[in-house]
């Protein structure tokens, strides 16, 4: 449960900025959508490692 501490007078939208930055930090709705559609463990290792092999090509052209 998120708890957000409200001082006396504070306005009611700099409370709410705060909670959403703080939902926002629990990642719950990212894991919700990751949730929605299950991904194989096959496919998870094929980005991954395409994603490696970008960043490996991105350092590689930078130098």
């Amino acid at each position: 449960m998120i708890v957000v501490p409200i001082k006396e007078g504070e306005n009611i939208e700099r409370a709410l900025k705060k909670f959403k930055r703080k939902f926002e930090k629990t990642g719950v709705m990212r894991e919700l959508r990751d949730r929605q559609a299950y991904t194989k463990q096959s496919i998870v290792r094929r980005d991954k490692m395409a994603k490696a092999i970008y960043v490996q090509q991105m350092h590689r052209d930078m130098e």
